[in-house]
């Protein structure tokens, strides 16, 4: 099984005391996300999980933990993502040195091979232009080269709820962003600028859930979640099934995600995953660190307990 920690929410900047305690006590309780009554137990007994993904904008709280993970006897790598908006559009992060700076740091300590470089999502706008990603995909891309060998990709899609909140930034700013940003003209320019920036840090560059209109500028389809990168590191074979419970277009093969939604409290404008920045920092102030589930309300904790919760440890 591989867990996935996780999509929902940014577990190593908010839950990394959370998470140790899980895995410790071997398993996490996880709510459905269309049904926060319907609980699974989830094991995370080291020897039901073939390896954990961390996605994370800040893994800087778990790096003190590293050495404990690899004690325990877990495989891991991280999907780290790093852009360069500015605070109106990305609220609670720090600087971008200081991202760059854990990222070589946590390159150094496990190895640029765990460490993937994700450049998420592109959105397009009067601000944020061809020359403005170009500027900067180059400039970090050289700030990271020789800390990964893989970066990912992926152009924004305006959900209801990122519709909703980017049009509140462009009713604050007067900036207006493009909801088909390959209609541009000097969109194709741009994505093969990136593609040339890539390959002169040492990278190869991958798409994230996008269909064949960038593999023809030069980027192909990736799995975040990558059963080659895994074997890679496991030195093992894992199952290559694609995971269908993601998006249409998304090529990750399967996991386990025990993240919870609506917990992520960086605040990004963009978020798929967060209804609402308040809603979120509410549940992030009442989070227990020491309960089995990384939120929810109290009943639904008792609910969860039990022998009717059920256990998922099926290896694919």
């Amino acid at each position: 099984m591989i867990i996935s920690a996780s999509r929902r929410t940014d577990i190593p900047a908010f839950y990394a005391d959370w998470f140790m305690a899980r895995l410790r006590s071997g398993y996490c309780l996880v709510p459905n996300p269309w049904n926060h009554k319907q609980i699974s137990r989830v094991s995370l007994a080291v020897n039901d999980v073939d390896a954990i993904v961390f996605w994370s904008k800040n893994p800087a709280p778990l790096i003190p933990y590293v050495p404990e993970i690899d004690r325990l006897g877990f495989q891991y790598y991280f999907l780290f993502t790093i852009n360069d908006y500015p605070d109106d559009i990305e609220h609670h992060l720090p600087p971008v040195t200081e991202r760059i700076g854990t990222f070589c740091e946590l390159s150094s300590e496990i190895g640029k091979g765990r460490m993937v470089w994700r450049y998420d999502p592109v959105i397009v706008s009067r601000r944020f232009d061809a020359g403005f990603h170009m500027r900067t995909f180059e400039n970090l891309a050289r700030q990271l080269s020789g800390a990964t060998a893989r970066v990912i990709i992926s152009i924004a899609d305006f959900y209801a709820r990122t519709e909703r909140r980017l049009s509140d930034v462009e009713a604050a700013t007067g900036d207006r962003f493009a909801r088909d940003p390959f209609a541009l003209p000097e969109f194709g320019r741009m994505i093969e600028s990136m593609a040339a920036s890539a390959a002169a840090s040492g990278m190869s560059i991958q798409s994230c859930a996008e269909d064949n209109r960038l593999e023809a500028l030069g980027i192909k389809p990736g799995k975040c979640i990558d059963d080659v990168l895994l074997m890679s590191i496991l030195n093992h074979r894992v199952s290559a099934r694609r995971d269908t419970g993601q998006r249409q277009k998304c090529l990750c093969i399967e996991s386990r995600d025990i993240g919870v939604n609506n917990t992520c409290v960086h605040g990004c404008e963009y978020c798929y995953a967060t209804s609402s920045r308040a809603r979120a920092e509410r549940n992030y102030e009442s989070h227990d660190p020491g309960a089995p589930m990384l939120y929810s309300c109290p009943e639904r904790l008792e609910a969860g307990s039990g022998t009717g919760v059920p256990e998922m440890k099926t290896r694919p």
